[in-house]
């Protein structure tokens, strides 16, 4: 029997350490039969206090998990340039001619503080990464992904290529629900990564915070968006994940009393990367394919307990 990703290319942005998120995502997708592109920029890593990877490490470990017939590509890139999004799909497009999944994994760590001290640069810094991007990356997702939208639908552009130059649509203006039905087993896929502050706050991540937030609510609206050009997005917050920044030698954060807290969590443990990897990836298959528009927690209980 073929993997169940067989035949589909997906792109993974934020990978560029063996700890992170990103790379048990793109593992994962390679194992379920995908062929892999990713993103990944060093110099942000570099700069905190968990450090930076091996790429040449990061590359052979998602080339080892590939199955029969899948490739592999990578590119570096600072996703807060406003063109960045633009390239990192062409540059994945190139991989197999097209792109199938999105997992829009990548984050700006540091640099934040709390509500006072909030600057105009800080707020933008974390913006121009976490939600800029991550929302002109689903765009040209959708542009290359080879739908136009269904016919009849609003904004068909079924005479010329999608992404050509269409009439903005209205506040409030849908597509024509009577149009053709979508191949539900021929869907694009798009998933976001978000953050806990859904589930409570975030002291001294406040721009962080906001920039994630808005992924979580934009993701109905563009949820609706999307799947008249049949694509299902969904995001996931991942719940408390240990990526580096849990281990004392590499935290940015206090840990004091973090054995004490652990024995409250029901699982005893935070989140390992496998853990909302296992999520995401099954969000990418056929047995995902009634989902859509949906902020789903992966936190082994975590916001249960606090």
């Amino acid at each position: 029997m073929e993997p169940a990703l067989h035949g589909r290319t997906a792109l993974v942005t934020g990978v560029s350490r063996r700890k992170g998120i990103g790379y048990a995502v793109a593992v994962r997708l390679a194992e379920l039969g995908a062929s892999v592109f990713v993103q990944h920029f060093a110099p942000h890593d570099d700069a905190q206090p968990w450090g930076g990877d091996d790429l040449d490490a990061v590359r052979a470990g998602i080339r080892s998990a590939l199955t029969e017939g899948a490739v592999f590509g990578d590119v570096s890139a600072d996703l807060a340039e406003p063109d960045a999004a633009t390239l990192v799909m062409g540059a994945a497009v190139g991989l197999t001619g097209r792109v199938d999944i999105l997992v829009a994994n990548h984050a700006r760590s540091g640099g934040d503080g709390s509500i006072f001290d909030m600057t105009a640069t800080m707020l933008d810094g974390h913006w121009q990464v976490n939600a800029r991007s991550t929302l002109l990356l689903t765009r040209a997702f959708a542009e290359q992904f080879g739908l136009t939208a269904r016919p009849g639908a609003a904004g068909s552009d079924a005479a010329g290529p999608v992404g050509a130059a269409q009439t903005p649509r209205r506040p409030g203006e849908r597509g024509d629900p009577a149009a053709a039905a979508i191949d539900e087993f021929a869907t694009g896929r798009v998933i976001w990564l978000t953050s806990g502050q859904i589930h409570g706050p975030m002291p001294g991540e406040v721009a962080y915070a906001a920039s994630k937030a808005v992924l979580a609510g934009l993701t109905p609206t563009v949820a609706s968006e999307l799947l008249v050009r049949g694509i299902l997005l969904n995001t996931v917050n991942p719940g408390p994940v240990n990526t580096g920044y849990l281990d004392p030698e590499t935290t940015d954060r206090p840990l004091d009393g973090m054995l004490e807290y652990l024995r409250t969590l029901p699982f005893g443990r935070f989140g390992e990367p496998t853990d909302p990897a296992r999520l995401i990836a099954w969000l990418c298959t056929t047995e995902a394919r009634w989902l859509v528009g949906q902020v789903l927690t992966s936190d082994g209980g975590f916001s249960l307990a606090n």
